[in-house]
């Protein structure tokens, strides 16, 4: 099965230090809806795997998150592509669950439920703690420089193998193109 799986904010949208928070906030950065319907083109299912601790924390609540769910879906639509399934970890960072990346229970989950293998599965994402969850569960670390992506790259040590892309649009014209 040809699968990508992509983190959600700082990936296919603009992060906010504090949260996006409604689907008013929710904007797309520019390129990655097209870069999803070129994967879909070409025969990949896309994946959403993200952490939403704001549900935890009390920021927004499920119908809030559904709400941004639901602009991201017709945004991708709009331009011929689609999501096929989005998997969340709603619990605060101190909660200890095992959904919440940098563990690897949300890919995991991903890959019981696609009945898949993740080794060679591209996980792409803009933080350490994305990279981590990848290597974790089987996947192809890919690091893109959109959302906190450019810290990242900085100031950690990425996992061993972790491609570098400007954006989604640059990592999947590679994945495309190997």
């Amino acid at each position: 099965m040809k699968l990508v799986i992509l983190d959600r904010d700082g990936v296919i949208n603009y992060d906010s230090e504090h949260f996006v928070k409604s689907a008013a906030e929710w904007k797309a950065i520019p390129g990655s809806l097209e870069a999803i319907a070129k994967l879909n083109q070409a025969g990949y299912k896309v994946v959403v795997a993200t952490n939403q601790s704001g549900i935890g924390r009390g920021l927004f609540d499920m119908d809030t998150l559904n709400a941004m769910h639901e602009k991201m879906h017709r945004a991708v639509q709009s331009v011929g592509g689609r999501i096929d399934a989005i998997f969340y970890c709603p619990h605060s960072a101190d909660s200890n669950c095992k959904c919440r990346k940098p563990k690897p229970g949300m890919l995991e989950r991903i890959s019981g439920c696609f009945n898949t293998d993740l080794s060679g599965v591209y996980a792409i994402g803009d933080s350490l703690r994305d990279l981590q969850a990848a290597v974790s569960a089987g996947a192809r670390p890919v690091l893109v420089l959109t959302g906190k992506g450019k810290f990242t790259h900085a100031e950690e040590d990425l996992p061993e193998g972790t491609l570098v892309f400007a954006d989604l649009a640059e990592a999947v014209g590679h994945i495309l193109h190997s």
